[in-house]
């Protein structure tokens, strides 16, 4: 189960480049149900996610490159392409700083993954957290991928 609050960006937290980045890119095979397909640096994987906004099932499959690239020809709509900043918030709460490139950009992106709906919803974010969307689908990646 993933249990996460989703949210706007006001402004970058300092010393962005102190935190470790990932390079992503991601495309979907379908939008409901989202199965999506990932390059995250060097590991590619397969996700199918249920329905849902701030709670829903996520099953991930590894696949190697080749396969990866494969179904890259199958998506549907644009390959969305981000870095991902992994900045911890307090010994348990990582964000997540998702920062578009391409014609997605500027857009940015925060999420924070939670052990239960209990604690997402007793969540204080941060300062530079802005307007919480976690229950907006038009910021999940499946829907941006369509626009």
């Amino acid at each position: 189960m993933e249990i996460e609050r989703k949210y706007l960006v006001l402004h970058l937290p300092g010393l962005l480049e102190s935190y470790p980045c990932r390079i992503l890119e991601q495309g979907y095979l379908n939008t409901s149900p989202v199965v999506r397909i990932r390059r995250d640096n060097d590991r590619y994987e397969l996700t199918y996610k249920s329905a849902g906004l701030m709670s829903r099932q996520e099953y991930n499959l590894p696949l190697d490159d080749k396969s990866y690239e494969h179904l890259l020809t199958k998506i549907d709509g644009r390959l969305i392409k981000k870095k991902r900043y992994m900045i911890p918030l307090s010994s348990a709460l990582t964000a997540e700083l998702d920062i578009f490139e391409g014609d997605l950009a500027p857009l940015m992106l925060v999420e924070v993954e939670f052990d239960s709906e209990d604690a997402a919803n007793s969540f204080s974010p941060p300062d530079w957290f802005g307007e919480d969307v976690t229950f907006s689908g038009k910021y999940h990646n499946s829907y941006l991928s369509t626009l």
